[in-house]
């Protein structure tokens, strides 16, 4: 799989009409990134099946899904959809899974209990599931941020998709993945050189994130503190999580993330108010050359 180093993370690529998501995977294809990023949230659409759309739309951009939650379909049947896309578009998908967040497992229904060992009964479920299906396989990525998950990604799968971390975590991360497995942090970015305009942007991309126990345990153990979290966010919190700047100084805090040990980057532009997937495309034409696409 030749994705290169910097693909796109996006919420409304997995939430947006059919037709626009098809537009904008053919563009960040034309602009040169190496992956599309669907994930599965508030109201998002079922993210295998977009993949295959966004597959079908495109000829060379891998689609990954970041990510699917193993709540969400049982493991023959993540396993299946897996295999299917892999067998379509042989090196083209790539399968993210995670155990999500306790409000919204609790919205399907499920309780959220000893996520660790939900994962690995769950891997265990996909395993058994893989007799009898086409060959063709998709990497498999677990959503991991601590260290137990991490030893998970590395013993039980491909390597680790991380999220909403600065690039001291991915140095972290791999340490504890070792130098075979594959790693790819989100990062989202703002191109603003204003300092109190960017942070603005940063804290209202923030401020979902901080209701989260996963994202404040993870960032506790980074050093961050309670006094971080009130007020929308502190200005350090701010500038470790959202890299702003011009084009260059941004494009220096992804490639932080490659020096760090990351073998792909997911960049997720922010714009000012509401996500705009069309603003966030733009963003990502100015980005492209800075970052050699």
């Amino acid at each position: 799989m030749e994705t290169g180093h910097f693909g796109v993370w996006h919420p409304l690529i997995g939430k947006a009409p059919a037709e626009q998501a098809r537009r904008a995977a053919a563009e960040i294809e034309r602009l040169g990134y190496g992956s599309v990023w669907i994930n599965e949230g508030r109201q998002s659409k079922e993210p295998l099946t977009t993949a295959a759309v966004l597959l079908a739309a495109t000829t060379r951009v891998a689609v990954a899904t970041g990510i699917a939650s193993i709540w969400g379909r049982d493991a023959t049947g993540m396993t299946a959809g897996a295999k299917t896309l892999a067998d379509a578009f042989p090196g083209r998908f790539v399968l993210g899974i995670g155990v999500s967040h306790g409000p919204l497992v609790g919205s399907r229904g499920h309780a959220y209990d000893k996520p660790l060992s939900a994962m690995r009964a769950y891997l265990d479920g996909m395993d058994a599931a893989e007799e009898g299906l086409p060959a063709a396989r998709a990497p498999r990525l677990l959503a991991a941020l601590r260290p137990r998950m991490l030893e998970l990604s590395r013993d039980r799968a491909d390597g680790a998709h991380t999220y909403f971390v600065p690039p001291e975590h991915t140095e972290q991360a791999r340490r504890v993945l070792g130098a075979n497995r594959l790693l790819v942090p989100e990062q989202a970015v703002v191109l603003e050189t204003d300092p109190a305009r960017a942070r603005e942007i940063a804290r209202a991309h923030l401020a979902y994130y901080l209701t989260l126990p996963n994202y404040l345990g993870n960032l506790r153990a980074l050093g961050f503190t309670d006094a971080d979290f009130t007020g929308g966010g502190s200005d350090r919190l701010a500038d470790a999580i959202v890299a702003w700047g011009d084009e260059g100084q941004v494009a220096a805090r992804l490639r932080a993330h490659l020096d760090a040990g990351a073998d792909h980057v997911a960049v997720q532009p922010l714009s000012p108010g509401a996500p705009d997937l069309d603003d966030a495309l733009s963003r990502l034409q100015r980005l492209a050359p800075a970052l050699g696409l």
